[in-house]
């Protein structure tokens, strides 16, 4: 039976699905994405199924990625410059023990199935039965995150499109917020700064769920991005584009400072 393996080592596409092997890209070339582990879409599949040697090799993971996990598809197919399957099908966050965690699973599975995806596959022309593969990764408890485009993804003009709130990224995603914007040109200038409106913000539970919790009121409309910060985002930007070679849509998140890559992805036009 097929085994979990290394995020670092996933670079099959038809296995593991784009998301698992764009990560895999990212840690090779020494990126800062959470470590973690890509399970190929023929033992997430024997996970659905029941199989219990499957279950305990994926359930033997957990103690490594303690104490919180991020749960997240990686469809053979998910993402293209032409379809892009954010939203689709669902991430599961702050996954706190190992039966927990192979439920996620099966969960991230199954939203691949739900009337709304396959009809979004059909709108796509991506007309094979979903294969999922599944990122394991160490939970990032962000206080700021959100999302990059390398290139404006509305003008196509060669600057960088930041946007942030308070929190996990998730907010920005789900469209709970409306975040703060940033425009970054290519030498790296900060050319504009709106201010959104970041009155809630997501946040791990030691519950193991994800809550909406009330912003502080002096920092619903306080830009959440230094420059010091505007300027790490731009150098990751421009590091990805160069690994990458083509135009990248980056979600990242800032814990204690440091800047991490959580996910990334083609363009969608």
């Amino acid at each position: 039976m097929i085994k979990p393996v290394r995020l670092k080592e996933a670079d099959d596409e038809s296995l593991f699905g784009g998301k698992c092997v764009s990560l895999g890209s990212a840690l090779r070339a020494g990126l800062p994405a959470p470590d973690g582990y890509a399970l190929a879409v023929e033992l997430v599949t024997e996970i659905v199924q029941d199989n219990a040697e499957a279950i305990a090799d994926v359930t033997s993971l957990f103690p490594e990625l303690a104490p919180s996990v991020a749960v997240r598809s990686s469809a053979v197919g998910e993402d293209s410059e032409t379809a892009s399957f954010a939203g689709q099908h669902v991430s599961i966050l702050n996954v706190m023990n190992a039966e927990a965690m192979v439920q996620a699973i099966k969960q991230v599975h199954g939203s691949a199935f739900t009337p709304e995806a396959l009809a979004y596959r059909d709108k796509m022309g991506v007309g094979d039965e979903p294969a999922i593969a599944v990122v394991l990764q160490q939970q990032i408890q962000s206080e700021i995150a959100g999302v990059m485009f390398t290139r404006h993804p509305l003008t196509s003009v060669a600057e960088r499109y930041v946007e942030a709130s308070w929190g996990l990224g998730e907010a920005i995603v789900a469209g709970l917020v409306v975040p703060d914007g940033f425009r970054i040109a290519e030498d790296g200038a900060i050319v504009e700064r709106i201010v959104g409106e970041k009155d809630i913000k997501l946040v791990s539970t030691d519950e193991g769920e994800v809550a909406e919790v009330e912003v502080a009121s002096d920092k619903v409309a306080t830009l959440c991005l230094n420059d010091d910060q505007l300027q790490q985002l731009h150098l990751l930007a421009a590091r990805c584009q160069s690994i990458y070679s083509q135009d990248i849509d980056i979600e990242w998140a800032f814990h204690t400072g440091k800047l991490y890559l959580l996910q990334c992805r083609a363009i969608t036009r």
